[in-house]
C-alpha cells in the first residue's frame, strides 16, 4: 500500500510539472504576440536603405517586425490589434525639429489673427474678440504680420479705434514684435521720454513727433507681457496640453523645444503636471536659453542643470539654445548691408562673434548640443566662425550644431555647413512668396531667401519644424503636411498660379522634405538610434496618411490628412468618420 501511495505521488509531481511546462511555454508564447499589427501598407521606413514594406508588427513600445504580411500576421495573437492600412501609405512619426510647445500654450487659448489677413481684417478679429469676451482685463493674442503695415508698421490709434477701454497686446507671427493700444501703452509706463533697451533692436517704434506708436519690437515685449499679467500658470498648462494634442492630430511624435520663452518660471511644473495625468503625448527634447549677453556667465552652468533635473516622461531639456538675431520683417536680422530705405540699419546680432564663439566653444567642452537662431547673412556666417572655433578647440566634443530658421546665406557660407557637419534647420511655409519682406531687401538678398535645395545637394542635412507659435498660419503651421507642400513648390498652398519664391531652383523633393520631418530630425536630436525610421527595435513611432505622398497632386499635399498616430506603441490620435 505504501509503495502505491509512493508511486501515485511520483505521478502526481510529474503530472504537475508537466502542467506547468505547458503553462509556461503557453506563456513565453504569447508573449511573443505583437499588441499592434499593421498590414496592407505602403510603409516608407526612412531607412538607409528607403526600404518599402507592405506591414509591420509592434510590442509595446518597440517596433519588432518590418516587412511583409504574412511575417506580421505570424505575430499576431488573440489579444493583438489588427490594422488594415487598405493601402495608405505609413511613415515614421514626424519630428518638429523647431517649435516652441510651452511658450505656445500660453497663446494657445488667446485671440489668434490669420497671419494672411489685411490691416482691417485685423482690427475686426480684435474687436470681435473684445466684444465676445467683455470680462477680460487684457485683450490678449498674437498673429499678425508686421510688414503689412509697411515701414511704419503698427499704431496704437488703429487699435484704439474699436477698444481703447481696456489695454490690447497683440504679438506679431514670428513673436519678435508687438503691437499695442493707448491704455496698453499708458499702464506700461511707455512715452516719448523712455529710454529704449537696445536701440535699434530692442526698441519702442516712433512717429516724426518722437511719440511711441504702439509698436514694440524684440526684448521689450515680455516685460510688456509681465507687466499686463498677460500669461498664469493654468493658461500654460491648459494651452500645451491643446498644443500637444494638435501636434498628434498633425502626426507630431516628437519635438525640440527651442525655448520656453519667458515661462521659464513654469516649465518644469507644466511637464510634471502633463506627464502625470497622461498628456504628454509628444516626445519633448528641450533647450535653456540666455536672455542675452548680460547672461552668458551661467549659461552653460543653467543648461548642465536643466540637463540633469528637467527629465521625465516623455521630455528632456538638456541643449542649449542661443538666439543670435531677429527678423527681416522687424529689420533686426543681422545682414552685411543696410535694409532698404533704412541707412545705418543693417540688423544687429545679440552676440558679438568673441561672445558666440566663447560660449560656444564651453558649450562643446560639456558635451551640449547647440542651436542657434541666425536668420540673416551675418548672424548665418557668425555663428558658422563660433562652430568652426569650437570644433578646433574640442574635436572630440559630442556636440552638435544647428542653426535655425537660415533665411539669407552668403553663397561661401553654403559650403561651411556641410564642411562643419551642421545641421540647418527652417520652416518650409515660410518659402512661399514673401511678398512684404522682399521691400526690406536688396535684390541680391531676396534671391538668397531660403536655399534649401543649395544645402541638401552639398550633403546637409535638413531639418525643419514649425517654430509655432511663430509660425504665419496659426495652428495649421504645425502640420507637417502643409509645411512639405511649400516646401516642394515654393508657392501658396493649393494655388498653382501663385509666384513662386525665388530661386525655383530651391524646390525640394518630396524624399528630402520626409527625411527632413523624420530621421534628420532624429540626428539633430541626437536619438537616431531610438526614432525617425521604421526599423525592429526602434521605438513604435508611426503614422498613417490618407494617401501615398510621392503620388499626391503636389497643390493637395497640404490637404492630406493623417489617419492614425501612434507614439511610443499607443495611439495617441485616431481620426473618426
Amino acid at each position: 500500500m505504501t509503495v502505491i501511495l509512493r508511486r501515485l505521488g511520483a505521478l502526481v509531481s510529474i503530472t504537475a510539472i508537466l502542467m506547468l511546462l505547458v503553462l509556461a511555454a503557453c506563456s513565453d508564447n504569447s508573449n511573443n504576440y505583437a499588441d499592434h499589427v499593421f498590414v496592407n501598407a505602403h510603409v516608407y521606413t526612412v531607412d538607409e536603405e528607403k526600404t518599402w514594406a507592405e506591414a509591420l508588427a509592434i510590442r509595446g513600445d518597440e517596433i519588432v517586425f518590418v516587412g511583409d504580411n504574412a511575417g506580421a500576421q505570424k505575430l499576431a495573437g488573440p489579444e493583438t490589434v489588427r490594422h488594415d492600412v487598405a493601402g495608405k501609405m505609413m511613415l515614421p512619426g514626424f519630428i518638429d525639429s523647431h517649435t516652441h510647445p510651452i511658450a505656445g500654450g500660453a497663446f494657445a487659448t488667446s485671440l489668434s489673427l490669420n497671419t494672411f489677413g489685411s490691416v482691417d481684417d485685423w482690427i475686426a478679429a480684435i474687436d470681435e474678440f473684445a466684444k465676445a469676451n467683455p470680462d477680460k482685463p487684457l485683450i490678449f493674442g498674437y498673429g499678425f504680420l508686421a510688414t503689412t503695415f509697411g515701414p511704419t508698421g503698427p499704431t496704437r490709434q488703429q487699435i484704439d479705434a474699436v477698444v481703447s477701454d481696456r489695454p490690447v497686446l497683440i504679438i506679431d507671427e514670428g513673436f519678435h514684435g508687438a503691437w499695442a493700444n493707448s491704455m496698453a501703452m499708458e499702464k506700461l509706463g511707455i512715452s516719448r521720454d523712455t529710454v529704449d533697451p537696445v536701440p535699434n533692436f530692442s526698441y519702442y517704434k516712433r512717429d516724426e513727433n518722437g511719440d511711441a506708436t504702439g509698436y514694440l519690437l524684440e526684448g521689450t515685449i515680455g516685460p510688456a507681457m509681465e507687466k499686463l499679467s498677460a500669461i498664469t500658470e493654468q493658461i500654460v498648462v491648459d494651452g500645451t496640453r491643446l498644443v500637444i494634442e494638435l501636434m498628434s492630430q498633425y502626426g507630431v511624435t516628437s519635438a525640440f523645444d527651442a525655448g520656453a520663452l519667458g515661462y521659464e518660471e513654469y516649465l518644469h511644473d507644466v511637464l510634471q503636471q502633463l506627464s502625470a495625468s497622461g498628456d504628454m503625448t509628444v516626445r519633448i527634447i528641450g533647450a535653456s536659453r540666455p536672455d542675452g549677453p548680460e547672461s552668458l556667465d551661467t549659461a552653460i552652468e543653467n543648461a548642465v542643470h536643466w540637463r540633469d533635473t528637467i527629465r521625465g516622461e516623455n521630455y528632456h531639456y538638456r541643449m542649449l539654445k542661443l538666439m543670435d538675431d531677429g527678423t527681416v520683417e522687424g529689420r533686426t536680422a543681422a545682414m552685411f548691408e543696410d535694409y532698404q530705405g533704412e541707412p545705418g540699419n543693417s540688423g544687429k546680432t545679440v552676440f558679438t562673434q568673441d561672445e558666440l564663439s566663447s560660449t560656444v566653444t564651453v558649450a562643446a567642452a560639456e558635451n551640449l548640443d547647440v542651436h542657434i537662431h541666425a536668420l540673416g547673412e551675418r548672424a548665418v556666417h557668425e555663428a558658422l566662425n563660433a562652430i568652426e572655433t569650437s570644433q578646433a578647440a574640442h574635436p572630440d566634443s559630442e556636440t552638435r550644431y544647428t542653426l535655425c530658421h537660415i533665411q539669407v546665406i552668403l553663397d561661401q557660407d553654403l559650403p561651411r555647413f556641410a564642411e562643419l557637419g551642421v545641421f540647418a534647420q527652417s520652416t518650409p511655409l515660410w518659402a512661399s512668396y514673401d511678398t512684404y519682406g522682399k521691400q526690406f531687401v536688396s535684390a541680391d538678398q531676396f534671391n538668397r531667401f531660403w536655399r534649401f535645395k543649395s544645402l541638401a545637394d552639398l550633403g546637409v542635412k535638413l531639418t525643419f519644424g514649425s517654430d509655432f507659435p511663430a509660425t504665419g498660419a496659426g495652428t495649421l503651421g504645425i502640420s507637417p503636411l502643409f509645411n512639405i507642400e511649400i516646401g516642394h513648390t515654393r508657392q501658396n498652398t493649393g494655388d498653382p498660379d501663385s509666384p513662386v519664391q525665388p530661386r525655383e531652383s530651391e524646390r525640394l523633393d518630396i524624399d528630402t522634405l520626409i527625411r527632413g520631418y523624420t530621421i534628420n530630425g532624429a540626428h539633430q536630436l541626437h536619438m537616431e538610434n531610438e526614432i525617425g525610421s521604421i526599423e525592429v527595435g526602434k521605438k513604435a513611432d508611426v503614422i498613417v496618411l490618407s494617401e501615398n505622398l510621392f503620388e499626391a497632386n503636389p497643390y493637395e499635399i497640404g490637404k492630406v490628412s493623417v489617419e492614425l498616430t501612434m507614439q511610443g506603441g499607443k495611439v495617441v490620435y485616431q481620426m473618426t468618420e
